[in-house]
């Protein structure tokens, strides 16, 4: 289960990854970010940045909502 949800339907890539990336230093460490997504990018860009960033990635979810992805703040 997501800690916190980001809504960034609607928004072209890299806008949801700049939103996660802003959000996530304000969280604490073990929380998990999800992410509402629908640009197609998302999926390549969400998962290379938390390889980028020492994020843990946890999973791509498909719910009513579309594409979601969620985000594990590791430090």
């Amino acid at each position: 289960m997501p800690d916190e949800v980001l809504d960034c339907r609607g928004q072209r890539c890299p806008l949801p990854v700049i939103a996660v990336a802003r959000r996530l230093p304000e969280l604490p460490v073990g929380t998990v970010v999800r992410l509402l997504a629908d640009d197609p990018a998302a999926a390549v860009d969400i998962p290379a940045w938390c390889r980028m960033r020492g994020q843990e990635f946890v999973a791509r979810v498909t719910g009513p909502d579309g594409p979601a992805y969620d985000v594990r703040r590791i430090h």
